[in-house]
């Protein structure tokens, strides 16, 4: 690979987007940033960034949170295991590290919730260590750079790009060339058709000499989702809703929901109030909700389904039927539900 990182460093002085995470790039606000962006994009990030350090300015105070706190601030990104990574890999940065992220890659990727990703970005941005970053928008633009013509979805081609650049990372600029390549990735050499007339190493890039810019990267295959057809149930009784925890483990763990399960195993129950659709990266809910007044149940000709709505979840947990003002404030609650949530407010 031909040492490109000078113009690339260069050209970031110049044109960095003002990001909140690089105003101040301590171990702490480089690591939340980077699980934050990771399935998020960046005008999403930014707030919810802003908000979560803000709350939980030091990874002590995450370490000291409750988790529902935790989960509550993340409510809108989804992939909520982030969030349940965060919360244990800051309580192990401190109970193990004394409150300081280690300034190594190999003991950073062993923490909770980091990978090869994770532990490069911070050793590099951090830290000033010479660690490659590599992710999708990195390898997009390496793959460009080399007319790379395999998958860029395996492990080892990941580890092949990381060793290619520990090998022209400058002296001194560590940070800045890793946060190059994202921004270059992110903002230049895009998926698509990239704007090679801005591109600061275009001179270094072999796709665009041969105009096949488009040809690269070769993406892996992806696997079609699984679709599940969902009762949403609104279990009201007064100005309260019926919601239960989830499993520790698996999908949304730990979080709050509806009463929920699968069509068309459960039989219509209560007035319709809905349609929504949820799209998780492996599968997809397809949820229609119906609702139904707790008094109503005990009188409906078929007792055994009020029964099991009442008392517990459709996987068998406890419901508890909380204030719906309550409920939207203080409840981590999948943005899977939003609709039906918003319907409480006008039942």
């Amino acid at each position: 690979m031909e040492n490109f990182s000078r113009p690339l460093v260069d050209w970031y002085k110049k044109e960095a987007r003002p990001l909140p995470w690089r105003e101040e790039p301590t171990p702490y606000r480089v690591w939340v940033s980077e699980i934050m962006l990771q399935q998020t994009r960046i005008e999403a990030a930014r707030e919810y960034f802003n908000r979560f350090t803000r709350a939980f300015p030091t990874v002590e105070a995450l370490a000291a949170a409750e988790l529902d706190d935790v989960l509550k601030l993340w409510e809108g990104l989804g992939y909520y295991s982030r969030a349940r990574n965060l919360h244990k890999c800051a309580k192990t940065v401190c109970e193990t590290y004394g409150g300081v992220f280690p300034p190594d890659a190999a003991a950073l990727r062993a923490l909770p919730g980091i990978g090869d990703y994770t532990a490069g970005a911070i050793a590099s941005i951090a830290y000033g260590l010479p660690e490659p970053a590599v992710d999708g928008n990195v390898l997009r633009v390496l793959a460009r750079m080399e007319c790379f013509g395999e998958s860029i979805g395996s492990d080892k081609v990941k580890k092949r790009f990381r060793e290619a650049l520990r090998d022209i990372y400058p002296t001194g600029e560590c940070g800045a060339f890793t946060s190059a390549l994202m921004e270059l990735g992110e903002t230049v050499c895009t998926v698509g058709t990239p704007s090679c007339a801005r591109c600061p190493v275009a001179a270094y890039c072999a796709a665009h000499r041969c105009g096949e810019e488009a040809l690269y990267p070769v993406l892996p295959e992806k696997k079609p989702r699984r679709i599940e057809n969902r009762r949403v149930l609104l279990l009201l009784c007064g100005d309260t809703c019926a919601v239960q925890r989830r499993a520790d483990t698996g999908l949304l763990a730990s979080m709050w929901e509806l009463p929920n399960d699968l069509l068309p195993d459960a039989p219509e129950t209560g007035e319709p109030c809905g349609e929504a659709v949820h799209i998780f990266s492996h599968v997809e809910w397809h949820m229609t909700g119906y609702e139904l007044l707790v008094d109503e149940l005990e009188k409906t000709s078929a007792p055994n389904v009020g029964q099991m709505c009442v008392e517990n979840g459709a996987d068998g947990s406890e419901n508890i039927f909380v204030k719906i003002k309550q409920l939207e404030e203080e409840y981590a609650m999948p943005s899977a539900f939003d609709k039906f949530v918003e319907h409480t407010r006008f039942s």
